[in-house]
């Protein structure tokens, strides 16, 4: 599938044209190369049940392909831990990584479709800022994804969401998310 270079992604573009020039104005920054950006969002899904069924983890592969668009990466135990029946080298997890074009269209649909779809949604918990300019949001249901087939699902189960920026900062990095259309819920 070859890509139409013309092609720019909705978000990508409203941050080039507005967002850089409104948190120059918010923040304090002199130079539009200060401005924080988007470096990546990664997403993770912990299949525990994969210790005892290999089908859940092809079915976690699915999944996460549809959700975002690419291939996603199996993520092995790393030792044996006896209490949870985990040997090394077993498969327990699946990861991607989006970055560039696919990261701005994943973002579009999060907050334009999935993010209105979770019920009694009052906004994302902003306590979950790691200090350092990066968020981690945590999903406790694949099905608020309209790419999901709720027929072909076999067991819900949830997915971690963490957006990687160049902010210095927790309040810098929320400024630049909440620019991005993710809605903080107010304590």
């Amino acid at each position: 599938m070859k890509k139409d270079s013309a092609y720019i992604p909705r978000l990508k573009s409203y941050y080039r044209t507005n967002m850089i020039s409104s948190l120059m104005g918010k923040i304090g920054y002199k130079n539009p190369m200060q401005v924080p950006r988007l470096v990546k969002i990664c997403l993770n899904q912990g299949v525990h049940d994969a210790v005892t069924d290999k089908k859940f983890i092809e079915t976690a592969l699915g999944e996460m392909s549809i959700i975002s668009g690419q291939k996603p990466v199996v993520t092995k135990a790393k030792k044996d831990i006896s209490n949870f029946k985990l040997r090394k080298g077993m498969p327990i997890a699946v990861r991607v990584t989006l970055r560039g074009d696919r990261m701005y269209e994943f973002l579009d649909r999060l907050v334009s479709v999935t993010l209105p779809r979770i019920r009694d949604f009052r906004g994302v918990n902003p306590k979950s800022f790691d200090g350092r300019g990066n968020y981690t949001l945590g999903i406790t249901e694949q099905i608020i994804f309209p790419e999901i087939d709720l027929d072909k699902l076999n067991k819900i189960n949830g997915m971690d969401i963490t957006f990687v920026t160049t902010a210095g900062t927790g309040k810098e990095a929320r400024a630049l998310l909440e620019e991005f259309g993710i809605p903080f819920r107010s304590n």
